[in-house]
């Protein structure tokens, strides 16, 4: 039975405005920590807890702060304060709590059951909290890019490609459009078999969790599930003006301390004069709206009130704009009535709606701190995702989301900015998870940091959120692009299913009219693994493009190429965000058939069930796809038969990278993974080299157990035993070669299964990176071809000292859109937004102010460099011949 939590506690903070844009960073001396007595999170002697990332993100507020403190106007101000995310020791979350309130900073919120404290920290004190014994791991709160998903279009026909609208070009999706199609490919994971086959599958009785920018309240395909119910029962937000990214960027908060409180009929504010509704000791809140606070452009400069009512919580909000609270503006929260506001006039001549819903939230922080959240949606992202787990009827016709029979509830993370808080984040998925009945949860947003080894306060805190509620989460692996070791947080965390962006023949057609070689693929945005501690990340794939719901007051968007354009309502968007809500949604569909069938689903049997029932494709390599491609059908088969995970097996192997001696034990993770530079422990081209992989036992029966070895993915430059004996936890050393007779990335999925129980006990990752060193003394080069849609890598090895690192591109075809990208050895864009940014194709857009033939990378990084050449899909011709070519100076 999943265990719900009760609501956590808020203390009150203050408020400022904007931040400037983000300044140098200072480097904050390491804290050297105890090793854990927790044993989920056990770590090293020397771990750092707060790591470089947020580190660096401090350094830059804590400049900011200090830049801004000599400016005279107060709305220019920067909070003297970061608000941490603290994982600590089991049960020792109310010691944390009070140990930082000894220390003088204020914790805004705790969650005894998962170990999180939420505290704002003044930023001189930042090594106090880290210094505390009972702290695990630290994260700073970020503002994360919510990504334009829409598909990379010029808006013009493509040359070499057909106009617009010509015959012969795919044809809009529509209500004549059946339930099996390729603009929202749910077919690909096999679920609309799975809910022709068993019509009550479909996800009712399921609610799902959608942590993200908000969800349209009013889409005509997000109103009912299958069976007349409502479909979003509840819409909330989960920023908090107390966190410090909140703080600054959320303009949906109308916030009410002491001086708000209004005791006469009028009051004046601002220079207007309001006229109250009737009660006793009201809360006002005043403010002028910004010309892009809204839709509707006449509402620039307007004054616009907000009244709490404590008596009965009746809130009003003043959308007529007259300055006067009528009973006609009396609006409660969306849970309790589910009542929707509009703030705006549509105009009927334009295109947009500029009547924008909202519904409001009421919070009480403190007893003299509380506010009212004008909940509007200000961007596509959120409703989009929605819509792909769960949408019913789209167009008005037969074509659905993953689970038309699912409810909703909608968390907004994000705010107008274009950015979600991870505090925010954090908050809203331990909300959803305690507070508001959902039995599986999706997020389509995340960072990348360099040391992505699953070991983040979040991810920690997501493990055991997992663990105690029941409740699992999908998370997106991240649009980072092609290469190794580029998969985001906290899509890292053990017990997240992260999914990876697959796409077919059919939907590059459908949804871009572009032609590809392949049958079935991956796009070349989609992260990749190993996680820095060589652990399976992306966990699985999912379709990552999809035709889905969009708010109707803001612009839809289409492929130009395709020939059709959506009607309001609709957007095609691609990504990671679109693959990992389809998993969801697949995820609800077993969630809903075993609650029907009676048979157990927890998060560990749901995760075994889907891992080792994927399909694997052969023609995509194991660190793009995991263990493959979520198949709905084949995951219930194991499902309802009841799937084992009474044992356990655990991977111990050996890992070198630029970053390894950071891992909780330095140099060993959760698989093999070698990418440092030949000399440097790394494995050079034909090279051959063995390494020992630990494997250990746990749970199961007592005695011996003989497990199948088994090789997904390998392209022969791995071998293993093929059967290992374990007894029951002691540790068992194999021996895994590696043979890298080619240069470039390698890798392969090693699968641990006792064929006695119904599922594999254990898949990892085998990747190991052969490189090509450089010298100031040669020119490295290769000659290739690339498909349209599809990437070729390459791996060199950059030596210390060198102080340049060009490379040239040559070699194409006439009208060729071709490519590269480098990846530096920390798995990071080696680009610039200047000099590679996603439109930097030769014959595109004149390189759209990059070089497209030759750029020079500065000081380059020591270690193993990644160059991913990459063909346009609207390349005229399939095939795309190239030279390229690699020098270095020191």
């Amino acid at each position: 039975m999943f265990r719900r939590r009760p609501l956590s506690s808020y203390t009150p903070m203050r408020t400022a405005a904007a931040i400037a844009a983000v300044l140098a960073v200072a480097g904050v001396p390491l804290i050297s920590v105890p090793a854990s007595a927790d044993t989920a999170n056990a770590q090293s002697a020397t771990v750092d807890k707060l790591g470089d990332h947020d580190r660096a993100l401090i350094a830059t507020y804590a400049k900011q702060h200090r830049a801004r403190s000599f400016l005279a106007r107060a709305e220019q101000a920067v909070p003297d304060f970061v608000t941490l995310m603290l994982a600590v020791k089991d049960g020792r979350a109310e010691e944390t709590g009070q140990a930082l309130t000894d220390l003088g900073a204020v914790v805004t919120r705790t969650d005894s059951e998962i170990g999180y404290v939420k505290v704002n920290v003044p930023f001189a004190d930042v090594d106090k909290v880290l210094a505390l014994d009972s702290v695990l791991r630290v994260d700073a709160d970020e503002r994360l890019a919510l990504e334009d998903t829409r598909a990379d279009s010029s808006g013009t026909d493509a040359p070499g490609r057909p106009a617009g609208g010509s015959d012969g070009l795919p044809a809009a999706p529509s209500a004549k459009t059946r339930d099996d199609n390729p603009y929202m490919p749910t077919n690909e994971t096999g679920s609309v078999d799975f809910k022709d086959e068993h019509r009550t599958y479909d996800g009712r009785g399921v609610t799902i969790g959608i942590i993200d920018s908000g969800i349209d309240p009013t889409h005509p395909a997000l109103a009912r599930t299958t069976t007349g119910e409502r479909k979003l029962v509840d819409t909330v937000t989960a920023t908090d003006p107390n966190n410090f990214v909140d703080l600054l960027f959320d303009r949906t908060w109308r916030n009410f301390t002491a001086t708000s409180v209004v005791t006469e009929p009028t009051v004046v504010r601002n220079g207007v004069t309001w006229t109250m509704p009737a009660g006793e000791d009201l809360r006002l809140n005043t403010r002028i709206l910004s010309a892009t606070s809204y839709v509707d452009p006449a509402l620039a400069g307007s004054h616009q009130g907000t009244v709490y009512r404590p008596s009965d919580g009746a809130i009003f909000v003043d959308t007529d704009f007259d300055h006067v609270f009528s009973e006609d503006e009396l609006i409660r929260p969306y849970k309790v009535a589910h009542e929707i506001g509009y703030i705006g006039t549509d105009n009927p001549d334009t295109e947009l709606n500029e009547r924008q819903p909202f519904t409001v939230e009421f919070r009480q922080f403190s007893a003299t701190f509380s506010g009212v959240n004008i909940n509007t949606i200000d961007a596509a992202h959120g409703t989009h995702v929605a819509g792909i787990t769960a949408a019913h009827g789209m167009f008005g016709g037969r074509m659905d989301g993953q689970a038309p029979g699912a409810k909703l509830v909608s968390a907004r993370a994000c705010s107008d900015a274009g950015g979600c808080s991870s505090a925010a984040l954090t908050d809203g998925m331990i909300d959803l998870a305690t507070n508001h009945g959902v039995d599986v949860i999706n997020m389509s947003i995340g960072s990348l940091p360099a040391l992505n080894d699953g070991q983040s306060a979040r991810s920690l805190l997501y493990n055991r959120l997992i663990d105690e509620t029941g409740v699992q989460m999908f998370i997106s692996a991240g649009n980072s692009g092609s290469g190794t070791n580029t998969l985001g947080d906290p899509t890292a965390a053990d017990k997240v299913v992260s999914v990876g962006a697959a796409v077919s023949r059919e939907t590059w057609w459908s949804n871009y009219a572009s032609e590809v070689g392949f049958k079935d693929g991956i796009f070349p945005f989609s992260s990749r693994g190993p996680r820095e501690d060589g652990a399976m990340k992306p966990d699985i794939t999912a379709p990552g493009s999809a035709v889905s719901p969009t708010p109707d007051w803001i612009a839809s968007s289409s492929v130009p190429e395709t020939g059709y354009t959506l009607p309001a309502g609709y957007s095609m968007m691609n990504g990671t965000s679109m693959s990992s809500p389809q998993a969801t949604g697949a995820a609800a569909l077993l969630l809903g058939a075993a609650k029907r069938a009676g048979v157990s689903a927890t998060p560990a049997e749901l995760r075994r069930a889907i891992y080792s029932s994927a399909d694997y494709n052969r023609d995509v390599d194991a660190i793009a796809q995991g263990n493959g491609q979520f198949d709905v059908e084949k995951a219930w088969s194991f499902l309802h038969k009841g799937v084992s995970t009474s044992e356990d097996v655990s991977v111990s192997a050996p890992v070198c990278t630029v970053l390894s001696q950071k891992l909780i034990t330095p140099h060993a993770g959760n698989g093999l993974f070698n990418s440092c530079a030949p000399g440097s422990g790394g494995q050079g081209v034909g090279e051959s080299r063995t390494y020992d992989v630990t494997l250990t036992r746990t749970g199961g029966k007592d005695g011996a157990q003989s497990y199948d070895l088994g090789l997904k993915g390998n392209d022969g430059t791995f071998s293993a035993p093929r059967r290992v004996t374990l007894e029951k936890d002691v540790p068992t050393v194999i021996k895994v070669t590696a043979d890298s007779k080619k240069q470039g990335t390698h890798s392969a999925v090693l699968t641990i299964d006792n064929d006695r129980t119904r599922g594999v006990e254990q898949s990892t990752l085998l990747t190991v990176e052969a490189a090509t060193p450089l010298t100031a003394e040669t020119t490295w080069s290769a000659e290739g071809s690339v498909n349209r849609n599809e990437t070729v890598h390459y791996t060199v090895a950059v030596p210390a000292g060198t102080t340049s690192l060009t490379v040239n591109l040559s070699g194409l075809t006439d009208g060729s859109q071709t490519r590269w990208w480098a990846f530096t050895p920390e798995g990071l864009s080696g680009e610039t937004a200047a000099a590679g940014t996603t439109f930097c194709y030769a014959g595109y857009l004149d390189g759209n102010g990059c070089a497209p033939a030759t750029r020079t990378y500065t000081n380059p990084k020591p270690g193993v460099w990644e160059f991913v050449v990459e063909a346009r899909r609207t390349s005229p011709q399939l095939s795309n011949p190239f030279h390229l070519e690699s020098s270095i100076t020191q």
